[in-house]
């Protein structure tokens, strides 16, 4: 292949991917950087308070069962008549 065809390919696919590594999303949780960027769902405040009340959701469920779970092993220790 010619010099004069390759380089120049060569210089356009580097800035091709130059700017598609702008506009790609940077990770879960992490901001694209300037214009291109948005606030990922997890981060808005609507979303932090939903996953505030299912986490305490979760515990309550959690120290329910363990709580049942005490209450029905002492009376099977300690039976009350």
């Amino acid at each position: 292949m010619l010099d004069r065809l390759f380089f120049p390919l060569m210089g356009l696919l580097a800035v091709m991917i130059i700017a598609l590594a702008l506009v790609w999303p940077q990770g879960i949780g992490a901001r694209s950087p300037g214009p291109f960027g948005h606030t990922p769902v997890q981060q808005t405040p609507e979303m932090q308070a939903a996953m505030k009340r299912q986490t305490e959701a979760s515990q309550k469920r959690i120290n329910q069962a363990r709580e049942t779970m005490r209450n029905l092993q002492t009376e099977a220790i300690a039976p009350s008549q």
